[in-house]
């Protein structure tokens, strides 16, 4: 039995190639949730981007923040998006509502059973998944109920 949750054979996540994502990236090694954060306004931003859409700052930084939200929505998926996938499905996308940031949501998968019962508004954490042997090494960020 694999230590991962995810099957190997799928891409190896990178930030691009202008780099914005770094920080998000980096982060996630160090078991860490990066989000941006504008410096003129205070507004969280996620996905990362080069200016605020609220008040049109370019001073965005990155800050940590609490690895804690909620379920706003969710998917099952039974159909593979990737060939690693292919014998690996149900699986339970979820988009999680940070209310310590704002309520920004990131999308991520959900871990346990598959064909569990996923009530909308159910907290949930942040698990970091490490992948020290590959090259280059990465990091994943899953979420489980709490």
């Amino acid at each position: 039995m694999s230590k991962y949750h995810l099957p190997e054979g799928m891409p190896i996540p990178v930030p691009e190639n202008d780099d914005l994502s770094k920080p998000y990236w980096e982060g996630l090694r160090q078991s860490k949730l990066m989000v941006q954060k504008c410096q003129g306004c205070g507004t969280y931003v996620w996905g990362p981007e080069w200016i605020c859409h609220q008040c049109r700052s370019f001073d965005l930084a990155w800050e940590e923040v609490a690895g804690k939200g909620r379920i706003y929505s969710w998917e099952r998926v039974w159909h593979p998006v990737h060939p690693a996938l292919k014998d690996h499905g149900p699986y339970i996308v979820v988009l999680v509502e940070l209310p310590g940031a704002q309520n920004i949501r990131m999308i991520g998968n959900l871990l346990g059973n598959p064909e569990q019962e996923i009530p909308i508004g159910a907290e949930v954490e942040v698990a970091f998944e490490h992948h020290n042997d590959a090259d280059p090494a990465y990091s994943l960020a899953h979420w489980r109920l709490v």
